[in-house]
């Protein structure tokens, strides 16, 4: 299906910011937004962009393989980052504002690489979408200039979608997917410990063919987020029992399903109004 005169302004808009960004360096997770950001900016900007991966324990492996195997297909320049998140006392008691921290140290690191290497600017792929969740992380890349063509253009998650299904990028419907620590509960100290068991849950979810999910950590309990379209079939008694014996296998005494099914930011309904409204 051809792409509405809307969504070809929109693209065109796009090209044209990243354009003016001149040198860029752009931040990269593999997921949607940032891999076709990465994508468009090698598109237009050629050997004038670099695609930069944070590589941590919050970083699933399977995610990081996957971002570098969509990079190297595309010939998009990449460089996999240190980040040193986990040296920030802040970052680790995991309050509401772990996602700025987290940010901060990427940005800061990024920013020393762009002068470096004589870079003029850093792009990021936060969506017109993201401006209705909380998210801190987009504070820090303000604090640290960090460019948004994707939002300046006016685009949502779907229609980056339907732009990378468009240009025949494969990870067109690829599941939405943020690090692992937004997997654990606030107040909840993040540790590489924890995150481990974090992704070694996923992974088994996967394995058993779902898709779209995410596995909440809450101390002793698990609360496991499936998709609405494959609910059926993790509420079958069997699949009930396989998620009993692979998550008591990890070191969780109770095991759950989510009846709400897979939301993106769920761990933000327990914040406060007043704290969620200072975002916007």
């Amino acid at each position: 299906m051809p792409l509405s005169p809307e969504l070809t302004a929109k693209r065109a808009s796009l090209d044209d910011r990243i354009r003016a960004l001149g040198r860029t360096l752009v931040a990269y997770s593999g997921g949607v937004d940032s891999a076709f950001l990465a994508w468009s900016a090698h598109q237009v900007l050629g050997a004038d962009m670099l695609a930069g991966i944070a590589d941590s324990p919050s970083l699933a492996r399977a995610q990081l393989a996957d971002a570098i195997a969509f990079a190297r297909e595309q010939g998009i320049p990449l460089e996999i980052i240190a980040t040193a998140e986990f040296d920030r006392p802040e970052y680790i008691r995991n309050d509401a504002a772990r996602c700025f921290h987290c940010k901060d140290e990427l940005f800061t690191v990024m920013q020393d690489l762009c002068q470096r290497r004589g870079f003029d600017s850093i792009a990021y792929g936060v969506n017109l979408d993201d401006q209705s969740d909380f998210r801190p992380g987009q504070m820090a890349a303000q604090r640290h200039q960090v460019a948004a063509p994707l939002l300046e253009a006016g685009l949502t998650k779907l229609e980056i979608r339907d732009l990378a299904r468009d240009a025949s990028l494969r990870i067109w419907d690829k599941p939405a997917s943020a690090c692992l620590s937004s997997r654990i509960e606030y107040g909840r100290p993040v540790t590489p410990a924890v995150l481990r068991v974090v992704e070694q849950g996923e992974d088994s979810l996967r394995s058993l063919g779902f898709r779209q999910f995410r596995v909440r950590h809450h101390g002793d309990i698990v609360r496991i987020e499936i998709a609405a379209d494959e609910m059926p079939r993790a509420l079958a008694p069997e699949m009930a029992a396989e998620f009993t014996r692979i998550f008591k296998s990890l070191g969780f005494k109770f095991v759950t399903l989510d009846l709400e099914g897979f939301r993106s930011g769920s761990l933000n309904t327990l914040l406060p109004v007043s704290l969620l409204a200072r975002q916007h």
